[in-house]
């Protein structure tokens, strides 16, 4: 299911946001029936200026925090067992301090349970009402011996305080958030963290999810799709900056060739040989075809039906690239490329660049007797 998918990218985010503020257990045991927390965070060294590059996030984990992230909404049941996991882990601290004979004075942690929205019957059966005074709309704290608050992120207003939550969102909300990452500079730290495990969320997606992908599921990966554009375009720009304009082109290749590569090999398992040959000429592609072509092979089934027609899309694309006059014999080209062995593959592809249409068309176009 795409929930695990998106419980394993909420997870990584909040890790990776939180770590330089304290310590952070992805997926803490607790006691009784071994419930697991999610995000267990302790702070550490108090970092002002970090914390306030988080905005909302950095204000919650000002203090030790539990984080309960739910793809969908959260219902009665699941704040329940929310609010169980935070006492029965309260239990274990006392436990842990009687045995050691000492005071039991460990603050208990504050329970964030985060959902893209709440009901009105959710929220006043739990009593949760806002703090207009000390936090933004779509906070709903629990009464204060709970210790708890319910974070609907869709009623989040959209600005840079609530960027790195609003990203945990779904539908809209999430796309407008990942859009709003090119804002942030192109050396941003954070911004760097964000598109590494956006680009992990997009090659799970499309690598783990077998059965057809809900609208909301592609309407995300083409949210996704543009920032590998943004990530060559800054390496471009890095390069131009250093004085590097040499090897710039060839960075760029690496790069892309990088992405194909790690791409393929989420989505399929690994890359078979064939589609290896065609690694190189493919990452020649300018940034927009090569932004095009990883959609085209994202929608593919993951199976040895799709790990096929990858391979003819991969053909294909590099046909194209050295041969204009190709359209009306491209189904046949492709057909008779792949039809060749491995050996003579690999020579031919290195042999494109130097080929005419003509001689192409002469090798390729013809239908076998």
């Amino acid at each position: 299911m795409t929930r695990f998918i998106h419980d394993r990218f909420a997870k990584e985010l909040l890790e990776e946001l939180l770590s330089p503020l304290g310590t952070v257990n992805i997926g803490r045991d607790v006691t009784s029936e071994v419930r697991e927390i999610d995000v267990y965070f302790t702070p550490g060294l108090a970092i002002p200026e970090y914390s306030e590059t988080l905005g909302l996030l950095g204000q919650m984990a000002s203090k030790t925090a539990i984080f309960e992230p739910f793809r969908n909404l959260a219902n009665v049941g699941e704040v329940i067992s929310c609010i169980v996991k935070l006492w029965d882990l309260r239990g274990e601290l006392g436990r842990g301090a009687r045995r050691k004979n000492a005071p039991y004075d460990a603050e208990l942690p504050r329970l964030w349970i985060l959902t893209p929205t709440a009901s009105k019957a959710l929220l006043e059966g739990f009593g949760a009402i806002p703090n207009p005074e000390n936090w933004v709309d779509g906070i709903y704290f629990l009464p204060e011996h709970w210790q708890s608050a319910i974070v609907a992120i869709h009623q989040l207003p959209e600005t840079p305080e609530t960027l790195w939550l609003r990203i945990l969102g779904k539908g809209g909300v999430q796309q407008r958030a990942i859009s709003q990452l090119s804002a942030l500079a192109a050396s941003d730290p954070l911004r760097i963290i964000a598109l590494e495990l956006l680009y992990r969320l997009q090659s799970n997606l499309v690598a783990d999810t077998p059965q057809e992908l809900e609208p909301e599921e592609r309407e995300l990966i083409m949210a996704i799709a543009p920032l590998f554009r943004e990530q060559i375009q800054a390496a471009e720009q890095r390069a131009r900056a250093k004085g590097l304009e040499q090897g710039l082109e060839r960075g760029r290749q690496e790069q892309q060739r990088l992405i194909l590569e790690n791409f393929l090999r989420v989505r399929f398992g690994e890359s078979s040989p064939k589609m290896t040959a065609f690694l190189s000429p493919i990452s020649k592609l300018s940034a927009a075809e090569f932004t095009v072509l990883l959609l085209a092979i994202s929608m593919l089934t993951v199976d040895q039906s799709g790990r096929e027609q990858a391979v003819k899309l991969l053909a294909e694309s590099v046909l194209k690239m050295f041969v204009t006059n190709l359209q009306d014999i491209l189904p046949q080209a492709v057909t008779n490329l792949l039809a060749l062995s491995l050996a003579e593959l690999t020579l031919f592809v290195e042999q494109l660049p130097h080929l005419s249409d003509a001689e192409l068309t002469e090798r390729l176009g013809k239908i076998p007797d």
